[in-house]
């Protein structure tokens, strides 16, 4: 047996398979037990350093570097995706005097580090008269970047579908825009919906570089709460809350989006279109047939069709 790919492991390809993988998951099951031996060894793990989560103000501290974190996470998504959109179709036109000046602005964007965007924004500025608070320079900076990104995985997407499709809308009587926003635009969005995803959970943590420029997010507080030397620096149990914060974050993003994924699949909007598209098809057979059949009984009687 064999599959398109690969032949099927025998047996022993699977023994030696599954000491890889006993081996593997011992290799990393050590690793994770020195990081914590050595926590533990370094009094991380202490009562002294733990103590000071015993405060309602820390908590709430985070929950305001939570906060500052999705507001810049929020506005700077929405607006990368419109950037994306925006600079992804003008990478797409047919005339060059559009395209070729969006596909360098898109080359540029994607070339600078957002940090340098931040820097630029927030320190720069101010050297020609121009002030901007710190969270515009990360909302604006994860925009400029981000929608960069984005640009060249919804070109990826379009261009990837097959030829036929935007042939198809022409057929029907489409100008492109109702080709790129009716046919294209749909498919590329599902089939690269995991890749958008992804990028979007870049620019969430990346909104902790705003803590280079003063900008109170999570980090910021992360670290403020770390370096308090009266209840014995806690840097790392804060790392462990603050972090598993970012964790959690991250993973309800995903399943948001995979629910998203999954109701677009199942769209009822798609289930009636294609519905519809099979009733017309079949309708169309039938008359077809109804009017060969008409020709034939015609021949038959008049002698003067023919079939």
């Amino acid at each position: 047996m064999s599959s398109v790919l690969f032949d099927v492991p025998g047996p022993r390809a699977i023994a030696r398979n599954r000491l890889i993988g006993v081996a593997t998951i011992l290799v990393v099951l050590a690793v994770l037990g020195w990081v914590v031996w050595r926590l533990i060894a370094t009094g991380q793990f202490s009562a002294e350093k733990w103590n000071i989560f015993t405060f309602s103000a820390v908590w709430v501290r985070f929950g305001e570097g939570l906060l500052s974190t999705l507001a810049a996470f929020v506005v700077a998504g929405v607006g990368a995706i419109a950037l994306g959109f925006l600079l992804g179709i003008g990478r797409l036109s047919e005339h060059a005097w559009v395209r070729e000046p969006v596909r360098w602005i898109i080359e540029v964007l994607r070339a600078v580090p957002v940090l340098i965007l931040m820097m630029l924004l927030y320190y720069g500025l101010p050297v020609i008269g121009v002030k901007m608070p710190p969270y515009w320079a990360v909302v604006i900076a994860l925009i400029v970047y981000n929608g960069s990104v984005l640009a060249e995985v919804l070109r990826a997407g379009i261009e990837s579908l097959p030829r036929g499709q935007k042939e198809a809308g022409y057929a029907i009587g489409l100008r492109k825009t109702g080709v790129m926003y009716f046919i294209l635009i749909p498919q590329a969005v599902r089939a690269m919906m995991p890749v958008i995803i992804a990028q979007l959970v870049v620019a969430l943590k990346d909104t902790a570089l705003g803590f280079i420029i003063t900008y109170q997010e999570l980090l910021y507080v992360i670290n403020q709460i770390g370096n308090q030397a009266p209840y014995g620096s806690p840097l790392i149990p804060a790392a462990l809350v603050g972090g598993s914060m970012y964790v959690a974050v991250c993973l309800l993003l995903s399943y948001v989006a995979f629910r998203l994924q999954k109701r677009a699949r199942r769209s009822p909007a798609q289930t009636a279109a294609a519905g519809n598209v099979a009733a017309d098809d079949e309708s169309t057979l039938t008359q077809v047939i109804a009017l060969q059949k008409g020709a034939g009984t015609s021949g038959l009687d008049g002698g003067s069709g023919r079939v």
